[in-house]
């Protein structure tokens, strides 16, 4: 595989800003929308796609979560630089999750054979893998391409867009104690030990969703923003701050989120300290990280899992969150799917044990939860795979927005407490929609 990279500079212009850009070039010329990685993905600051068009792709068996990808094998750059933190292209997509226990999630994935990509330091970008398509494109295009982004970095921002939004549907907060409280009864009768359960908002909307996607992710700066477009099923928005999964070659790693306090500004390490050191937060943390890496242990080496942080506390938009980081050594010649297959639904946000976990929330939850709780991101040929868990997304379904809030609970869990952190968590992206 064959590779083109070219230096673009312009560090000034904001990955925000540039998506804005991608944008009214894509629209003017009749092409799909672009989609966007920005925070921390691949080592880098944002990876933006020019223009993408997600296809739903068959649900029957596990290897069609993932496309498959042609391995790095004879990888040979071209252009400046070395391959080291290159992307180029590969697939972006989403992955939903189950909408019953036991049936295979739905997905949705969009080829690229191109990227823009912001170092975090220089600047900008541009990548490419070479060759026929659909999987890459020719050399003399890739150069044209270069010359193209090159000239719209340094262009005029297009005019900002406006958007409207219409009266926010609340979930029925007393459904959602009555659900805690029937999760803790499971608990108590030995069925679990933890479950997440989840209610959602929703709202009316009329605008551009990459204007709403650029102004939260230079509002809140999450760690794992995405933004996917899809005229099937409806854009995603998703300012999640969790690292689902982060595969490069045999290495993978996860960074489940598990307790959560309010964050009352840059200053608060009241609630910092109140969080590591609560018996229920920390438990919850704890028992995520064991299921984790017993999903990680069917896929990885023998004795290759390991938990290289533990219960670090890490401040994000509006909240304080507990942060531990697993990590494994797959064996040789595990693919993507399997990996997804030993993996998803993530963790974090199912229980343990799962398969019972995953029955209770069924039972308990007023409805499928979607894309939420399901992951987004990108997978590479040369940088590997990257993941999101898709919670604080906003997943649009025609003329409406949808937000899934939720937290895991435990046997010490208070309903009351357990719905005021669905609100502490829901506030900072319903604030960018004025409600």
């Amino acid at each position: 595989m064959r590779t083109h990279r070219t230096r673009l500079g312009a560090a000034e212009v904001s990955p925000e800003r540039m998506l804005r850009r991608l944008a009214a070039r894509a629209r003017t010329r009749g092409l799909p929308d672009p989609a966007a990685l920005i925070g921390d993905w691949f080592g880098s600051a944002a990876v933006l796609v020019p223009s993408v068009r997600p296809v739903p792709l068959g649900s029957d068996a596990p290897d069609t979560l993932v496309p498959a990808l042609p391995a790095p094998d004879g990888l040979e750059p071209a252009g400046d630089g070395a391959i080291g933190g290159f992307v180029g292209g590969g697939f972006v997509g989403r992955i939903d999750h189950p909408a019953r226990p036991g049936l295979p999630p739905r997905a949705s994935w969009g080829r690229t054979s191109e990227a823009l990509r912001h170092d975090g330091h220089e600047g900008w970008w541009y990548e490419a893998l070479l060759g026929d398509a659909p999987t890459g494109i020719a050399e003399a295009a890739a150069r044209a391409a270069a010359q193209e982004f090159e000239a719209l970095l340094r262009s005029d921002d297009p005019p900002q867009a406006r958007h409207r939004v219409g009266e926010l549907r609340t979930p029925d907060a007393g459904r959602h104690r009555k659900a805690v409280a029937a999760c803790i009864e499971a608990i108590a009768a030995g069925e679990i030990f933890q479950a997440n359960i989840c209610s959602r908002f929703a709202v009316d909307f009329l605008g551009d969703p990459i204007d709403l996607f650029a102004q939260g992710s230079a509002t809140l700066h999450p760690a794992r923003a995405a933004f996917l477009p899809d005229d099937a099923t409806g854009s995603v928005i998703s300012f999640s701050p969790e690292l689902f999964l982060a595969r490069h070659g045999d290495l993978v790693r996860s960074a489940p989120i598990k307790g959560t306090l309010p964050r009352r500004g840059p200053d608060d390490d009241g609630n910092a300290a109140r969080l590591r050191a609560s018996t229920k937060d920390v438990a919850e943390n704890v028992m995520i990280v064991d299921l984790v890496r017993n999903d990680l242990g069917r896929v990885a080496h023998p004795g290759g899992v390991r938990v290289p942080e533990l219960l670090a506390v890490q401040p994000h938009p509006g909240v304080w969150h507990l942060v531990s980081t697993v990590s494994a050594t797959l064996r040789p010649g595990t693919s993507h799917a399997e990996l997804l297959a030993a993996t998803f639904p993530p963790g974090s946000v199912t229980g343990t044990p799962k398969i019972r976990a995953l029955e209770i929330i069924d039972e308990l939850e007023a409805e499928p939860r979607g894309l939420h709780c399901g992951a987004v991101g990108m997978i590479s040929p040369i940088a590997g795979l990257e993941l999101n868990v898709a919670i604080r997304t906003f997943e649009q379904r025609g003329g409406e927005l949808v937000l899934g809030v939720g937290g895991g609970i435990t046997a010490d869990s208070d309903p009351d407490a357990e719905w005021a952190e669905c609100l502490t968590k829901a506030a900072p992206l319903l604030a960018l929609l004025g409600r």
